[in-house]
């Protein structure tokens, strides 16, 4: 199918985003919109985010037309987010695809949100075949094309790290996003809390780490021995290490040229140097995405969307159903082989 300069309006509703992205084929993105929803305690509530993303879907379509100033008769081709995620969340994201996909009788493209990372990546770092760590509230992979696929080489066992960041952040009193706040405190202390260090072959489990920062800011001796400023450089000193290690022995295993760090947590700079400092140990090019589109972003989804369109075509509507448990290691990427 030969491109055309096009535009695709991208959805994404995997999680606690409900994003959407105008992009056209060369990869210009006309404009970027995201509804976030917070919860006012604890985690991700499905039922609750579900409410607020049917609540908000319309005026961030809205807003996103207006910023991309377009009406929606100019989209040629819609994406939406079809795995993996929350069920309930994603069917939001699938239903109002389907629904315009079909009122302005338009092909639809259903996406593999951890594919689309990679793939937004790869355009704004302008960068080919890379090694990518992909770090989030919902995901800790690393990954590399092999054989027609985006191959996983090591993943969480439970948590995904920026779960693990979040849930400590909550434990500690901190108001959400927790990542940040973390980091800032953790730049106040040079001071290290043995913490638990578990790699398992290729894979990683944070729940240890979790589990133990979080008795060491409930016990007597918090804020006499050592502080949360302490126990948050410890924190991520040991969870950062696991990850370079993980991703270090992946780039040595299959000798990329270059590293790529996307997902929320990539905007962490301690990480950053980390995963750099490999990198050019095994003298690979290294880059993160920019923070804009290296967390959930509907550009990404209307990025990977036009990449599939390109090579073979969009999806027939029964091809649609989401599936909240796909791994991107399960699907073909036809653009690339």
């Amino acid at each position: 199918m030969c491109q055309i300069r096009e535009l695709v309006l991208g959805i994404e509703s995997t999680a606690h985003t409900f994003s959407v992205g105008i992009i056209d084929f060369e990869g210009k993105v006309h404009s970027l919109v995201n509804d976030i929803y917070i919860p006012e305690k604890g985690g991700l509530h499905p039922i609750l985010v579900r409410e607020n993303h049917l609540n908000n879907f319309m005026n961030t379509i809205i807003k996103a037309l207006t910023e991309a100033r377009i009406s929606i008769k100019d989209i040629n081709l819609i994406a939406f987010s079809q795995s993996p995620g929350l069920g309930p969340v994603l069917k939001i994201g699938a239903l109002v695809t389907r629904m315009l996909s079909q009122i302005l009788k338009i092909p639809i493209v259903g996406v593999n949100h951890c594919i689309a990372h990679i793939e937004i990546g790869r355009l704004m770092c302008n960068i080919k075949d890379p090694l990518t760590l992909y770090v989030s509230g919902g995901n800790t992979i690393v990954s590399a094309f092999e054989s027609s696929r985006y191959q996983i080489f090591g993943e969480t066992l439970d948590l995904a790290i920026g779960n693990m960041i979040d849930s400590f952040a909550r434990d500690a009193g901190l108001s959400h996003p927790g990542g940040p706040k973390i980091e800032e405190l953790a730049q106040k202390s040079n001071k290290y809390l043995p913490l638990p260090y578990v790699v398992k072959g290729m894979d990683l489990s944070f729940s240890g780490i979790y589990t133990a920062a979080k008795r060491f800011i409930e016990s007597e001796d918090f804020n006499k021995k050592y502080n949360l400023n302490d126990v948050a450089n410890s924190l991520q000193e040991t969870a950062f290490a696991m990850l370079t290690e993980v991703t270090e022995r992946a780039l040595a295993h299959t000798e990329k040229t270059e590293v790529l760090l996307t997902g929320g947590v990539a905007a962490n700079k301690k990480l950053q140097q980390m995963i750099e400092y490999i990198s050019k140990e095994h003298n690979a090019r290294f880059e993160v995405v920019p923070l804009k589109y290296a967390g959930d972003n509907g550009a990404m989804i209307g990025w990977t969307g036009i990449l599939r369109y390109n090579s073979i075509g969009g999806h027939d509507i029964s091809e649609t159903i989401i599936n909240p448990k796909e791994r991107m290691d399960q699907i073909t990427v036809p653009w690339r082989i």
